[in-house]
């Protein structure tokens, strides 16, 4: 009974687990917000009318939503085949060359700052536990935590994606045609710094310094797509 108190009060949660999914929601809504308000102030700037800024809107959400998704299950996925592959030499290592493998590990433990002796003791309780497991770990960096998941990181990207996208286009639906411009961009900087907040303190950062980053690029982004396409609009 007591070591079950002991166990639940010891129980721990690490912001690690989070961080597949959180780069991917963090990224896809960000990209959503910056592109799109970015468009839209750039499609804006250039003389186009109401309904044509809210076609380009509407496009560039459903773009940029399966660009998104495409885009992250790709590149995951890669580094899942290069994972699969390193795992799978380890286990042709373990087979054909057991001793040489348990040296290597023993030597990564000395390397940590234990003796020879009781890294050596610690090598053979792991290998006997499991072997693959110990080198995955320990050798190669790969644990359950950081495991790449690819279509759990598509789906989060399309989704944060268009989400992120919707904000913008409806400001852009709902707003005057002559202020587009000024509240698409202010209420998009309101979102990035409120994203960037959320972000920051879903990983352990300080939230003001994640805000800020987070607003000052997107501002950017703005600014110049703004720029670019007042400087279109005003070529006959």
């Amino acid at each position: 009974m007591a070591m079950m108190r002991i166990r639940r009060r010891h129980r721990e949660r690490h912001r690690t687990n989070r961080i597949g999914w959180l780069r991917a929601a963090v990224l896809g809504a960000d990209d959503g917000i910056v592109s799109t308000a970015s468009l839209v102030a750039g499609v804006a700037a250039a003389n186009a009318t109401h309904e044509d800024v809210i076609a380009a809107a509407v496009a560039a959400l459903v773009a940029g939503a399966m660009s998104m998704a495409a885009g992250e299950y790709v590149s995951v996925h890669s580094q899942a085949d290069t994972e699969h592959a390193d795992l799978e030499r380890e286990r042709r290592e373990l087979s054909t060359d057991l001793q040489g493998e348990r040296n290597e590990l023993t030597a990564i433990y000395v390397r940590r700052g234990l003796d020879q002796a009781l890294a050596r003791q610690v090598a053979d309780q792991l290998m006997a536990h499991d072997a693959l497991g110990a080198h995955a770990r320990d050798e190669l960096g790969i644990t359950e935590a950081a495991r790449p998941r690819p279509i759990q990181a598509a789906l989060a990207s399309a989704t944060s994606f268009a989400c992120g996208a919707a904000l913008p286009l409806i400001v852009t639906a709902l707003a005057p045609t002559r202020y587009v411009i000024p509240l698409v961009c202010a209420t998009s900087l309101v979102f990035l710094a409120v994203l960037g907040g959320v972000a920051a303190r879903a990983g352990g950062a300080p939230i003001a310094r994640g805000a800020l980053r987070v607003t000052f690029w997107g501002a950017l982004a703005m600014a110049v797509t703004a720029g670019i396409g007042a400087l279109f609009g005003t070529i006959p």
